[in-house]
């Protein structure tokens, strides 16, 4: 049975635009991943995605993770609080400067603590200070309830959106 979702496509173009979050959570820190091993974005992928329909990359091989991650193009940044792994996100640039946020998410144990906005508020500072011209993202209606909200808060505003019937 085909289920029917919206796909919305956002972006920021100015690090004018950007609303930072208000995030009161101490110790938070976060850290671009230097060293190209395939098994903690695997990792993060399957486990941040599962609840949300995540699926494309579970059919991965070992070359297609080692690809991606051998992108120079391509940045892991994790979010520790404390020394607990909170979340994470991926860029991918291009070469007219556009920065995907590939992918974006939480822990659930940390979720209702503003720790989301302050996630997104750095992927897009960071993509700005490495010379971005516009910073995109794509969610979906199966995503958190909270994600559109969270990148329109931000400053992002939609482009396009589409319906899709998917398995």
């Amino acid at each position: 049975m085909k289920k029917k979702i919206t796909r919305f496509f956002l972006e920021i173009n100015s690090k004018e635009m950007l609303k930072p979050s208000k995030c009161f959570v101490k110790n938070l820190s976060l850290k671009k991943e230097k060293k190209k091993d395939k098994d903690l974005p695997k990792f993060l992928y399957r486990e941040i995605g599962k609840d949300y329909y995540w699926k494309d990359r579970l059919i991965w091989n070992d070359d297609a993770w080692i690809k991606l991650i051998s992108n120079p193009l391509y940045g892991l940044y994790t979010l520790f609080y404390d020394r607990n792994l909170v979340g994470y996100f991926e860029l991918i640039s291009d070469s007219d400067k556009n920065f995907e946020i590939a992918y974006f998410g939480i822990f659930k144990d940390f979720y209702g603590k503003k720790i989301g906005g302050f996630l997104l508020t750095s992927a897009i500072k960071i993509s700005f200070a490495n010379g971005a011209k516009r910073v995109w993202v794509h969610t979906c209606t199966l995503d958190h309830p909270n994600a559109l909200k969270n990148y329109i808060a931000r400053g992002m505003k939609v482009f396009r959106s589409e319906e899709l019937n998917i398995d």
